[in-house]
């Protein structure tokens, strides 16, 4: 039975590792969405940003969690 709730657990750990990753993602999209619903910027450019914004908030995460395991 421990195997099992060892295993879901690892399961879960896949999806959901990071908050903050999860955060920083879906406030994101959340600012790109609003731009492009009021008319600030254009599809096009809320596609670029939005490639460039999730590889900035992967990479601090990455930075974070290999800080805090040298640590």
């Amino acid at each position: 039975m421990k195997a099992i709730a060892a295993a879901l657990k690892e399961l879960f750990g896949l999806f959901v590792d990071d908050g903050s990753l999860a955060a920083g993602i879906l406030a994101l999209v959340a600012v790109l969405a609003a731009l492009v619903h009021f008319g600030k910027i254009g599809a096009t450019l809320a596609t670029g940003l939005l490639v460039a914004g999730l590889v900035i908030v992967l990479a601090e995460t990455v930075r974070r969690s290999a800080r805090g395991r040298r640590d």
